[in-house]
């Protein structure tokens, strides 16, 4: 017993007193208030929350306010819980009313959910953890959360917190931060979220916009997983902002080489290069020379004779020579001829049969009469 020692002559269930912890012991711990005899503070009585030895909460000398639940034949028995609880409440209260976010401590991990110390017992439910589904909590015990109070009840001693709560008004926040910080034809990176059969969805820092199917690469894309994986970071360009519906237009596209790029480098005029016939139109073919890359030949340079439809000549998907006769960069246009080929290629033939008329007499006339019959 102290030197306050019998300081106190009478005390009542329900008084408020301070004390020096004098004894730990197992279950219980021993406290000075000045009393002709020591009080008791349970181990059920330290703390809201559950705890293994009294030793977790106080240590010897350590300075507590505590409430009088019981005097019995000179045993006092003591509560710091009861203390904690109603200071605590008081400060919940204020907290649910301003709705204020503040940190906590997760404790345990129980069934349905975490333990949180709010100066007394909070419950976190799962579904109020995260914004995302978490199958296994063991790493949250001892994390430090910050949360909101969403239910409240004195009387029935519940207190009911959310993370999730504080984790989506912080992406609403940062939500309208980036969508009015864009601004048409802005770059930026953005992260992979969802692919659809239309095109995927880009997070482009706490606010998703969508790269239209046709705005993910200069070629046809059947398939935008063909092009993009969840999870992966590309480049896109802001198309389009509506800020009212939160609605955002991006283009991958945009931001990556054309094939039409520096194609002078690749082509110019007299080139003599393989090609794909891609599609057939009633005005002439289109050839596609490099991925992505498409020149017309136009039916006047299909062939070296009269041609009435450019399927009378060619077909989708077969591979030919064509002759390079003009390039436009800028407007990505390409004009092409078959036709010159074909000229060529009779002009090396009639200086050939020229070279051997003089050496063999064959006659000029009969090279001319094949020709001409080649294209009745």
């Amino acid at each position: 017993m102290g030197e306050n020692s019998n300081e106190i002559s009478e005390l009542k269930a329900g008084a408020t007193v301070t004390g020096n912890v004098v004894k730990i012991e197992d279950k219980q711990v021993l406290v000075d208030i000045g009393y002709k005899t020591e009080g008791i503070v349970p181990i059920s009585e330290l703390s809201n929350l559950h705890i293994e030895s009294p030793g977790d909460m106080v240590k010897e000398g350590d300075e507590l306010s505590l409430k009088v639940t019981k005097i019995d034949d000179d045993e006092v028995v003591l509560s710091k819980k009861a203390i904690d609880s109603d200071k605590a409440w008081d400060d919940l209260e204020k907290a649910y009313e301003n709705n204020e976010v503040f940190n906590t401590e997760v404790k345990e991990i129980v069934k349905g959910g975490l333990v949180a110390d709010v100066g007394l017992r909070g419950f976190i439910p799962a579904s109020l953890v995260e914004t995302f589904f978490v199958e296994d909590f063991t790493d949250y015990k001892g994390r430090t959360l910050s949360v909101k109070i969403v239910d409240l009840n004195k009387e029935h001693n519940r207190v009911i917190l959310s993370h999730r709560a504080v984790v989506e008004e912080q992406a609403a926040k940062q939500k309208q931060q980036v969508i009015q910080s864009l601004e048409q034809g802005q770059i930026v990176d953005g992260v992979v979220q969802r692919i659809t059969s239309f095109g995927v969805f880009v997070d482009i820092g706490g606010i998703d916009g969508l790269v239209h199917i046709s705005q993910l690469a200069h070629k046809h894309v059947e398939k935008a997983s063909d092009v993009v994986s969840v999870g992966q970071t590309i480049k896109v360009e802001v198309l389009s902002v509506d800020r009212d519906n939160e609605r955002i237009s991006l283009s991958h596209k945009k931001t990556i080489p054309g094939p039409w790029e520096n194609v002078r480098e690749q082509f110019s005029r007299g080139d003599i290069v393989e090609g794909t016939v891609k599609r057939l139109v009633n005005f002439g073919a289109f050839v596609e020379v490099a991925p992505g890359v498409e020149g017309l030949v136009h039916i006047s340079q299909i062939a070296n004779r009269h041609v009435g439809t450019p399927n009378e000549v060619l077909e989708a998907g077969q591979s030919i020579k064509v002759k390079v006769l003009d390039v436009n960069e800028a407007e990505e246009r390409m004009s092409l001829s078959i036709k010159e080929i074909e000229q060529e290629q009779e002009a090396a033939e009639f200086k050939q049969y020229e070279k051997d008329e003089d050496q063999t007499g064959f006659q000029l006339g009969d090279f001319i009469g094949d020709k001409l019959n080649k294209y009745k």
